[in-house]
């Protein structure tokens, strides 16, 4: 038994060399093609503070699709990190808020809500072990400690944090030598022909439970909880809804509910809010039935959130002229 001890030891530590190897090189190559990935956005952004950061889903990721973000920067004269990740609910925002708040001032919070992300588990404690998610995580021992911290008080399945701490998904990452880089900003500068199919679809895929006042109980709580760490920071928080066209908006279940229920609890939390839902119907302006394209988002910048940001009114600009 002692001879076989020896070579065994041998073998498991040769086999822990190549995974640590494996681990090491992956994590390299993760770097070299990162893009779009919140925290590899943290871990490489360069400035030690923004004015803004923008937290949200896929309505949100626009913003920094192609030069926008630095057109906008230009524009307003601001520093402004995206940090939107698609499917993304508060919860994983919230994540991805301390995180950076810990290396990071801010001085502005945009958070772009979407009724979706506060009604299912789906976009909230399943997004953590999204392989497409974890794979492009930048690996940091804080990141780690949180995550376990999540599985602990809020529901995250530990075998997330497993994934992330062996590298697993990362080494097995099929699409390791392409750009992390979102299919929607593929279709950036594309103009959507109406389809009432394609909303269907897109709606049902969004919901995939039925809304429940329970998940979006909970759900608001985590976004007063962004709220509060943005106070704490000495940051300032606005809350907005991107617009939609109406046959995509028309759809959306328990849209007017959610809508009273986020008005208040923003009110309690004496955060600024803007709802632009309805501010752009026309379908050329948008590249699928509920993203803007360039046009579109263009036209809802300049007319409506670029006051925005480089004022410290709440209130939100007057419609322009025209009914753009």
């Amino acid at each position: 038994m002692r001879a076989l001890l020896k070579p065994a030891l041998l073998f498991i530590a040769i086999g822990v060399a190549i995974y640590a190897g494996l681990y090491f090189a992956a994590e390299r190559l993760m770097l070299r093609t990162g893009h779009t990935n919140p925290f590899f956005k943290i871990a490489t952004a360069r400035e030690g503070a923004f004015d803004w950061v923008i937290l949200g889903a896929s309505h949100a990721m626009p913003l920094d699709f192609a030069d926008f973000n630095a057109r906008m920067e230009r524009d307003t004269g601001l520093r402004i990190l995206n940090l939107a990740g698609p499917g993304t609910g508060p919860l994983y925002n919230r994540f991805v808020l301390e995180h950076l708040l810990g290396r990071r001032r801010v001085r502005n919070v945009l958070y772009v809500a979407d009724a979706f992300a506060f009604d299912s588990r789906t976009w909230n404690e399943e997004r953590f072990a999204d392989a497409k998610l974890l794979r492009r995580t930048p690996f940091e021992p804080a990141i780690a400690a949180r995550l376990w911290d999540y599985a602990l008080r809020e529901g995250v399945d530990v075998r997330a944090v497993l994934d992330y701490a062996s590298g697993f998904s990362k080494i097995n990452n099929r699409e390791r030598l392409q750009r992390d880089v979102w299919e929607g900003e593929a279709q950036f500068e594309r103009v959507y022909r109406p389809s009432a199919a394609a909303v269907k679809k897109r709606v049902a895929y969004l919901y995939p439970e039925p809304v429940s006042e329970a998940a979006r109980a909970r759900y608001l709580e985590q976004l007063a909880a962004i709220a509060a760490l943005a106070r704490q920071a000495g940051a300032r928080m606005v809350v907005v809804k991107m617009p939609v066209p109406a046959q995509f908006r028309e759809q959306l279940p328990g849209e007017a509910a959610f809508d009273a229920a986020l008005s208040r609890m923003l009110s309690a939390q004496q955060a600024c809010y803007a709802d632009f839902s309805a501010a752009l119907d026309e379908p050329r302006l948008y590249f699928d039935t509920d993203h803007l394209n360039r046009a579109g988002l263009t036209e809802f910048v300049n007319h409506r959130l670029k006051a925005m940001l480089v004022s410290r009114d709440c209130a939100p600009p007057p419609a322009p002229r025209g009914g753009a």
